[in-house]
């Protein structure tokens, strides 16, 4: 496996996603993940991403019990981000800061990225001075590498690293079904990033599992290819990218830890033959017209109603898409001690905050209407 080409310390272009980790019940399934760390190391890989905010902290917290406290720091690659929900002042930065370099049980982190940069967070963050802490950090030996993790149009993509021209690296959203979409604009996000010659980190390679459960027309066309899995099409188009230097994939357990390190610890982009099949899933998958939902839950914690919005969504999908009708009962017990789609009030909380850009009010009213008949 080759070292990084962007960054020599990390190893390869795969990276741990820690967002979505195995859990038994709400908790962290310490024991599982441990066994995927290892795994993972073992494979030669290194670099790990977590953020304050994944799993209500235990993101984190996990990480400390599963990895850091295991292995010497000169062996992983550690990411965390900077929430916005989580200051006000920037007096208030740098003890959250520590209190998370703290919960991980490390000194210093790798790269430190400014979280989900949009247009509605970015001017608080500027005047919290949040770039010119994190800069001051680095300069003291509290973060390696300062980037921001990013989620809006290519116009404020160029705003910003024209204000910060000194951010080191930048994530995005990047798959090749929100390669064209107008909401994600992955494609021109990237070509942004192309002209400020700025490496690239890939999140929801496989948009929060929707590219590995596929349409029955679209799974017999990777069935045709006779190779790797859905998994295996979808992170190894975006490691295709020149600019790309680590792809996140957000791994729950043993079994995607060896899917994903097999085919990526001797990276080869996809063919020809390999392109031409994610085009024809592409356009199958879009014809479906079904919810553009990641799963990330940033819309449930605010929710006033406490709807479970992603996972209704799920349930309307694999009802429309797929035919599965036991849905109607999942739907049922999803709402039996949580809001129904119905019991929406349209304040607009889930719409500026969800990372898909989704008319999530109106969805919800469409949910209702299929499963709320009676």
């Amino acid at each position: 496996m080759e070292n990084n080409r962007f960054f020599p310390e990390v190893h390869g272009k795969l990276g741990f996603g820690c967002m979505r980790l195995p859990m038994n019940g709400d908790k962290v399934d310490l024991p599982q993940f441990a066994a995927m760390v290892d795994r993972f190391l073992e494979q030669g890989f290194n670099y790990f991403d977590t953020a304050h905010v994944y799993l209500g902290g235990q993101s984190e917290t996990a990480l400390r019990q599963c990895l850091t406290s295991r292995y010497p720091r000169s062996s992983y690659i550690l990411t965390d981000k900077l929430t916005g929900n989580c200051f006000k002042t920037e007096e208030e930065i740098r003890p959250l800061i520590q209190e998370q370099l703290e919960a991980c049980g490390v000194e210093y982190f790798d790269f430190l990225l400014m979280h989900s940069q949009h247009r509605h967070n970015y001017d608080k963050f500027k005047a919290c001075r949040a770039y010119e802490t994190a800069f001051a950090l680095k300069a003291e030996g509290k973060v390696r590498h300062v980037g921001i993790s990013f989620h809006d149009s290519p116009e404020m993509l160029d705003r910003i690293l024209t204000d910060y021209p000194e951010l080191e690296v930048v994530q995005i959203q990047f798959n090749y079904l929100d390669y064209e979409n107008p909401n994600v604009q992955s494609r021109a996000v990237y070509e942004v990033l192309e002209r400020h010659q700025k490496p690239v980190l890939i999140m929801e390679p496989v948009k929060g599992g929707t590219l590995v459960e596929l349409p029955e027309d679209a799974q017999k066309v990777f069935d045709g290819l006779q190779g790797g899995s859905n998994a295996s099409y979808a992170v190894r188009f975006a490691a295709g990218f020149p600019q790309v230097a680590v792809v996140l994939s957000g791994m729950s357990n043993l079994e995607q830890i060896e899917d994903n390190t097999g085919f990526m610890k001797e990276f080869q982009p996809l063919s020809d033959q390999e392109q031409e099949a994610v085009k024809q899933v592409r356009e199958i998958y879009l014809e479906q017209n079904s919810i553009a939902c990641t799963a990330c839950r940033y819309c449930v914690d605010g929710c006033p109603r406490k709807i479970l919005i992603p996972d209704l969504f799920h349930a309307m999908n694999m009802k429309k898409v797929f035919r599965d009708w036991g849905q109607d009962e999942k739907y049922a017990e999803l709402t039996k001690e949580h809001g129904k789609a119905s019991a929406c009030i349209r304040c607009g909380q889930c719409e500026r905050i969800c990372p898909q850009h989704l008319p999530i009010r109106d969805l919800l009213q469409q949910v209702a209407g299929v499963f709320e008949k009676e």
